[in-house]
């Protein structure tokens, strides 16, 4: 299995990524805490070499902390990490930030990151709605601030058949339901991103393809399984607009268009709601989504994924592991049912 569960004193800033901001970023955090202990030596043991190197690097190479509010910025900085994690090598943060489906501000891989920037994330409120007893409009502050920041390293698999793995930041799906108290008769949970032509100007395009808002749901034990998470930042930072701020569902299970972006409304309901792709093209795009390599795409086989970043000579083609590798954890969720009916 892939998916590993450490304790934060097993970890060492050099087992997680080659990334100069993400290193730079993280041994700061590990070495404020630690310089106040006689062990510092003896803690770093193993880890030393390989930090001085990181920290050459990234003198010369580090990205810009992204814009948005301080105290969001402060709680991702405080992040627990390595909670999950995989032995397998992060893609960089480049690609992760700049190859992104984001339709509402563009159908092309790199439209978000060109236009996501007249996206305005501060202030920002959800409303919480339907089978709940404390339904209501919230400040996102008041949703986050309760709860620590955990990192989750996860793969990512998208319908069309490419791959990443990415450190995500953020916070069980489960623990903020749980603040709004779900009746006994929710069974689904919706969530609907942001509808704002003025910001996001795919949704004024002519050539939309899809009906806006976009409408993302799960059943109830997948929203409440311990993987589902909702995501504030990567690499250490907060999210950039173009991957979701400021913050989004992480479904590792699921291909990535069940990880809905840019969050305005939550509702738990008892009947099955209608999915934006779903209801676009339900031949192509079922409500559960679990990767799946034995039912392929009407268009495409979906036993093979290409792992980014890869080249048109060197495409990184490697095997598609039902659902995406953590079967172990999710496949318990969909006893009894045929895959191939329910995809």
């Amino acid at each position: 299995m892939l998916l590993k569960i450490k304790k934060r004193s097993d970890i060492c800033s050099s087992e997680i990524t080659p990334e100069p901001i993400y290193h730079d970023r993280r041994r700061f955090m590990q070495q404020s805490g630690r310089l106040a202990m006689a062990g510092l030596g003896l803690m770093l043991a193993g880890c030393s070499q390989e930090g001085e190197a990181i920290s050459q690097k990234a003198q010369v190479d580090t990205m810009p902390s992204q814009p948005g509010p301080q105290w969001l910025k402060k709680q991702v900085l405080e992040f627990i990490p390595n909670v999950y994690t995989t032995n397998e090598v992060l893609t960089p943060h480049k690609d992760v930030t700049t190859y992104n489906n984001f339709y509402e501000f563009g159908t092309g891989k790199g439209d978000p990151v060109r236009n996501a920037h007249s996206l305005k994330t501060d202030p920002w409120s959800v409303v919480v709605e339907g089978e709940v007893a404390k339904p209501g409009r919230y400040h996102l502050e008041d949703i986050l601030k309760p709860h620590a920041m955990e990192e989750r390293i996860y793969r990512l698999r998208c319908v069309e058949a490419w791959s990443m793995v990415i450190p995500w930041i953020g916070i069980p799906l489960a623990n903020i339901l749980k603040q709004f108290e779900p009746t006994s008769k929710a069974r689904f949970v919706e969530f609907t991103t942001l509808y704002d032509p003025e910001q996001m100007p795919g949704q004024r395009s002519s050539f939309a393809s899809l009906d806006w808002p976009y409408v993302e749901a799960l059943r109830i034990d997948e929203a409440m399984h311990p993987l589902t998470l909702m995501a504030t930042g990567l690499y250490g930072d907060i999210l950039p607009n173009q991957n979701g701020a400021p913050f989004r569902l992480v479904v590792p299970w699921k291909y990535g268009f069940k990880s809905i972006k840019s969050i305005v409304k939550i509702r738990l309901t008892e009947q099955q709601p209608a999915t934006t792709w779903e209801a676009s093209a339900p031949q192509e795009y079922g409500f559960y989504a679990n990767v799946n390599p034995a039912v392929d795409h009407p268009r495409w086989s979906q036993k093979y994924e290409r792992r980014l970043p890869g080249t048109l000579l060197s495409p990184n083609r490697i095997e598609t592991q039902p659902f995406n590798g953590y079967g172990e954890e999710v496949a318990d969720l969909y006893k009894g049912m045929d895959l191939t009916r329910f995809y």
